[in-house]
């Protein structure tokens, strides 16, 4: 299994993950297929989604694979009047990752992070390692210094 940016960028910090293997289904990039196939809850699998605040810009949304944003939420917590998914067609120019491997981990771009509160309900999260069919799995408090996410509460209820 190849490391990724994120694997090295982990190591670089000395943070403890695993990284889980899958099959990839070009046809069904889904969170919760994704959380079927390495063995976890969709709750514990989280999706990061490239966001654009009307003020703040580009950024990165984090949430479990089984829930939906609230935009209104979002730009609250980030203190925009408007947040938006930018569009699929946008993603790799902004990021350099393909839909399905997006990750707030050792990316190119530092970019801000914002995650779900919800995340430290949890012992292990699976996210991303920055390619299709690998993911890492980290402990939530690792991945938010990792990352320097903000926590808010940007779920859809």
């Amino acid at each position: 299994m190849a490391k990724t940016n994120a694997a090295r960028a982990l190591d670089t910090l000395g943070i403890h993950y695993e990284l889980r293997d899958y099959e990839v289904d070009l046809d069904d990039l889904s969170a919760t297929t994704v959380a079927a196939k390495v063995g976890l809850p969709a709750e514990q699998v989280w999706k990061t989604l490239v966001v654009r605040g009307d003020t703040s810009g580009v950024f990165m949304a984090v949430l479990p694979g089984d829930a939906a944003l609230d935009p209104k939420a979002l730009a609250r917590a980030s203190g925009d009047k408007r947040a938006d998914v930018v569009p699929l067609k946008e993603v790799t120019p902004l990021t350099g990752y393909v839909r399905g491997g997006v990750t707030a981990i050792g990316g190119k771009k530092k970019w801000r992070v914002v995650a779900d509160e919800t995340i430290q309900l949890h012992d292990v999260v699976s996210v991303s390692s920055g390619t299709r069919g690998l993911q890492i799995l980290i402990a939530p408090d690792d991945f938010v210094r990792a990352t320097s996410a903000e926590l808010a509460d940007i779920l859809r209820r």
